[in-house]
């Protein structure tokens, strides 16, 4: 059962111990909120997420507040996105108070270099999860593969990548009518 208060704490939690941004946290959210609490089915998961990649803004946030408003409303919205800021804001505050004697320390470098393949392969798991969900088979697999490595490798903004794909997407469904 939805209240705001486990919200709240879901979201804090997650939020804690997710290092890496946004995309880290896509699995944690989805075991919370879909398996766990079964507060949201994989598609409603599925349709949100995309909603808010697609928002201006901090992903994190803006997923934090669409499951919060699907599920409580205004109040949800805010408990979601408090419970996911305030950790990260608590982090900040803590760097800033010792930012001067961390600065240079091959302790606290070394753990960050530590930790940067684990984020990379947390991202990477949700991304061949969420494929399946979004209908990507061995024949279309190519299209987001390319898409990255433009990206990537020529810098074509992202934005034109996607006004590709809005374009190579109408003319499938013109070609089909």
């Amino acid at each position: 059962m939805f209240s705001l208060t486990k919200a709240f704490g879901t979201f804090f939690k997650i939020g804690l111990f997710t290092i890496g941004g946004g995309p880290v946290m896509i699995p944690f959210i989805e075991k919370e909120v879909v398996e766990r609490d079964q507060w949201l089915t994989k598609e409603e998961f599925m349709d949100l997420m995309v909603v808010s990649q697609s928002l201006p803004g901090v992903f994190a946030a803006n997923f934090a507040i669409a499951i919060g408003y699907r599920l409580g409303g205004t109040r949800g919205s805010i408990a979601c996105a408090a419970g996911t800021v305030l950790p990260s804001i608590i982090c900040i505050l803590v760097i800033a108070l010792f930012f001067q004697q961390l600065r240079g320390n091959t302790v606290v470098e070394n753990v960050f270099r530590g930790i940067r393949p684990a984020v990379t392969a947390l991202i990477l798991g949700p991304i061949f999860r969420l494929s399946k969900a979004a209908g990507i088979t061995w024949r279309t697999v190519w299209i987001p593969v390319v898409s990255a490595l433009v990206i990537w490798l020529l810098g074509v903004s992202p934005i034109w990548v996607i006004v590709a794909g809005i374009a190579g997407g109408i003319a499938r469904y013109l070609a089909k009518s």
